[in-house]
């Protein structure tokens, strides 16, 4: 591994390489905030697809595209005479700081569940802090995850189940208004009932400590690789999925299992 001496020239390498690009590349001249911002959350989906395949090689190369755009946001700022690179570490460093009165301070914190409440009471405390519990969940956040930081949030305030077990009889409750209103053919009432539903099932996740998005995701790649079995073994044997029957689709799917199982 490298010593902070040359992590710190390397960083000074990097700047000096975005300041060329920045004045001389047609392409990188042009970009503002706005433009930069679709790209960025690009990056930030394929720096999470290379972390949810441990992928070492791809998390370093998607790292560095997520820390361009944190470097490019703040030079074009810079710019603008707003603040600088040096400005976004001091306040990051100032409120870790902060955060974290048990490192930094005198305050007291055994347990991480006792450190998150702590973060969110000093949140809320912060001069240009969040106004409510929660305001700092951004609205723009997938559905999914925007519902588990939610829970966790009014968690930390005590706004939470006194015993975790508790929650499968709300999930239960939710799944029997959620058929109520299906078998009803109710199609608005059926979609907030299965928001509910999920919701429910989002909040059993986080009492077990199973984050949702993590789950899910781990199934729809279990999902991909065994559908992408079944549609190459069917061009292999010379078929046409659509002239398969679910019957013969299925041979395949449970061939695509015991492959997993024996691998």
């Amino acid at each position: 591994m490298h010593s902070r001496t040359e992590i710190l020239e390397a960083v000074s390498r990097f700047l000096d390489v975005l300041d060329e690009l920045r004045e001389k590349c047609p392409w990188d001249r042009k970009q503002t905030n706005d433009s930069l911002r679709p790209n960025t959350i690009e990056e930030v989906f394929e720096l999470s697809d290379a972390l949810v395949a441990d992928d070492t090689q791809n998390i370093c190369k998607e790292l560095g595209d997520v820390f361009l755009h944190i470097a490019f946001y703040s030079k074009i700022a810079q710019e603008k005479g707003l603040f600088d690179l040096k400005d976004v570490c001091d306040r990051l460093c100032d409120k870790l700081i902060y955060r974290h009165p048990h490192v930094f301070g005198t305050a007291k914190a055994e347990t991480a569940g006792e450190v998150c409440k702590n973060w969110e009471q000093l949140k809320m405390s912060e001069k240009d802090g969040n106004k409510s519990i929660l305001s700092g969940v951004p609205a723009a956040m997938p559905s999914l995850i925007k519902a588990y930081r939610m829970q966790e949030k009014v968690a930390n305030v005590g706004f939470d189940w006194e015993r975790r077990e508790d929650v499968w009889a709300k999930v239960h409750e939710e799944i029997d208004e959620l058929q109520a209103e299906m078998d009803k053919g109710d199609k608005a009432n059926s979609e907030k009932e299965f928001g509910d539903f999920l919701f429910s099932i989002v909040n059993a996740g986080r009492l077990y400590d199973i984050n949702p998005d993590n789950a899910l995701e781990l199934t729809n790649k279990k999902f991909r690789n065994r559908f992408n079995y079944v549609e190459e073994h069917s061009i292999k044997q010379g078929r046409n999925l659509k002239e398969m029957s679910l019957a013969e689709m299925d041979a395949l799917w449970n061939e695509a299992k015991k492959e997993e199982r024996d691998n």
